[in-house]
C-alpha cells in the first residue's frame, strides 16, 4: 500500500470520527468529499470528478463505492479492505448502487449523514441520492463532521505542512528573483511550479492568481499571461502542497521605483499582518483576527481598500480549491485551538488609485506565539 501515515494514525483519526458521530447522533456517514476519505482512510484519487461515496459508520465499519477506474487506486492506496463498483452504463443510477451498500451495511431506518458540501456531489447527484434514499433510513446535513474533526492537525501532519512551507518559500524566491521588466509571467509561474515539483511536492489544489498591471488587481486566476513593464505592479498568490497539505503565501513585486503610496500600502499591510499573527493563538476565536485586521486597515486610511475576509484555514485539500473552513471574517465565533492551521492574507484593491497591495503567509497556532511556516517578505520587492 502506497500510505503516507501510519496505520495507527488513521486508528486515531477513525476513532476521533466515530465519538463525532455519536455527538452528532448519526449511525454513520455517507462521505463524498476526497479530503475526508483520504484523511480516514489514506484514499487519494482524482475519480472524485465521477460518483463515488464511502460509508464511515459510528462503530468504524468502512465501504467505498466507487468506479472500476479506482478499483486498484483506492486498494492500493488506502486502508480499505470492503471496495464495492458501481458499473459505467448507459442510464446507470448509482444512487440506488449506494442504497444496496447502505442496505447490507444495515443502515435501512437509521440516522445517516451525508456529507453534501462536497465538490464532488453536484447538485443533480446530491437529488440522486436524497430521492434513492428516501423511505429507506433518516438523513441528515453531515457536511461538517469530518471537516471539524480535521480542523486540529497531529505532529504528523504538521510535519507536512512544514515541508509545504519551505518548499512555498523557496518558490517565493523564485518570483522575487525572476519578476523583472521584461520577463512573461507564465515563464516564472513555470520556474516557481518546477522549483515544487522537483521539491517532492504535489500541484496546489487551485490555480495560481498571477498578474501584472491592471492584472495585478485581480484576486483570482485568469487565462493569459502578461509581460512585466518596466514601471509595473505584480501580484504573486500561490502555494505549495506536499502529500495534499498545503501551505499558502501572498505578496506584490513592483518593478522601477514605488511609489510613496505603494510604500504606505506595505506598510499597512505589514502591520495588519503582525496584528494578525498576534491575535492567532489559542483561545482567542476567528472573528478576532478578522478585526485585528480590519482595524488596522482602517487606522490607516485604506479601508475602502480591504476585503470583507483576511483567510482561512488549510490542509489536506483536492482541486478546485486549497480554500478550507472557517474563514476568517467577521464575528466568526470559532476557537482558535493547537494545531490549527491558517493562511492570514491582507489584501488591499485600491481602485481609487489602481494600486494593490498584499502581503500574506500560514502559521500554525500553538499555546503561545504562532509558528510561521511561510515567511513574508520583510520589505517591499523592488527590482
Amino acid at each position: 500500500m502506497a500510505l503516507h501515515f501510519s496505520t495507527d494514525e488513521f486508528a486515531e483519526r477513525q476513532a476521533r470520527t466515530c465519538k463525532a458521530l455519536e455527538v452528532a447522533k448519526m449511525h454513520g456517514i455517507v462521505l463524498f468529499r476526497q479530503e475526508s476519505m483520504y484523511y480516514l482512510t489514506g484514499y487519494d484519487t482524482s475519480g472524485y470528478t465521477m460518483f463515488q461515496g464511502m460509508y464511515f459508520g459510528a462503530d468504524g465499519r468502512m465501504a467505498l463505492l466507487t468506479r472500476s477506474a479506482d478499483r486498484l487506486q483506492s486498494a492500493m492506496t488506502s486502508v480499505l479492505d470492503d471496495i464495492r463498483i458501481w458499473a459505467d452504463r448507459e442510464g446507470a443510477s448509482p444512487g440506488d448502487d449506494l442504497r444496496e451498500m447502505l442496505a447490507n451495511l444495515g443502515c435501512g431506518g437509521k440516522r445517516i449523514g451525508l456529507e453534501y458540501h462536497a465538490y464532488g456531489l453536484t447538485a443533480q447527484r446530491g437529488k440522486m441520492v436524497d430521492a434513492a434514499l428516501e423511505g429507506f433510513c433518516e438523513t441528515a446535513d453531515g457536511s461538517d463532521v469530518v471537516r471539524i474533526v480535521r480542523l486540529i492537525k497531529s505532529p504528523a501532519e504538521l510535519a507536512y505542512v512544514r515541508k509545504a512551507g519551505a518548499l512555498c518559500d523557496a518558490a517565493w524566491e523564485v518570483a522575487n528573483t525572476k519578476t523583472v521588466p521584461g520577463v512573461f509571467l507564465g515563464e516564472v509561474y513555470g520556474e516557481m511550479l518546477h522549483t515544487i515539483m522537483a521539491g517532492g511536492g504535489d500541484p496546489s489544489a487551485s490555480r495560481w492568481p498571477m498578474g501584472a498591471g491592471e492584472e495585478a488587481m485581480m484576486v483570482r486566476y485568469h487565462t493569459g499571461k502578461e509581460t512585466v513593464a518596466p514601471q509595473d505592479q505584480v501580484q504573486h498568490e500561490f502555494a505549495a502542497a506536499y502529500r495534499h497539505y498545503h501551505a499558502c503565501a501572498m505578496s506584490v513585486v513592483v518593478t522601477g521605483k514605488a511609489s510613496p503610496q505603494q510604500l504606505s500600502m506595505f506598510t499597512a499591510a505589514q502591520d495588519a499582518l503582525e496584528a494578525c499573527r498576534q491575535t492567532l493563538r489559542a483561545g482567542n476565536t476567528v472573528g478576532q483576527l478578522f478585526e485585528a485586521h480590519r482595524s488596522t486597515l482602517e487606522k490607516a486610511g485604506l479601508g475602502h481598500a480591504a476585503l470583507n475576509a483576511c483567510g482561512y484555514t488549510l490542509g489536506i485539500s483536492y482541486p478546485p480549491t486549497w480554500m478550507d473552513w472557517p474563514m476568517i471574517w467577521a464575528d466568526h465565533p470559532d476557537v482558535l485551538e493547537p494545531g490549527m492551521v491558517f493562511f492570514l492574507h491582507m489584501i488591499l484593491l485600491d481602485d481609487r488609485t489602481g494600486l494593490t497591495m498584499s502581503l500574506a503567509d500560514t502559521s500554525i497556532v500553538t499555546d503561545g506565539a504562532c509558528e510561521q511556516v511561510t515567511h513574508a517578505p520583510a520589505e517591499l520587492v523592488v527590482n
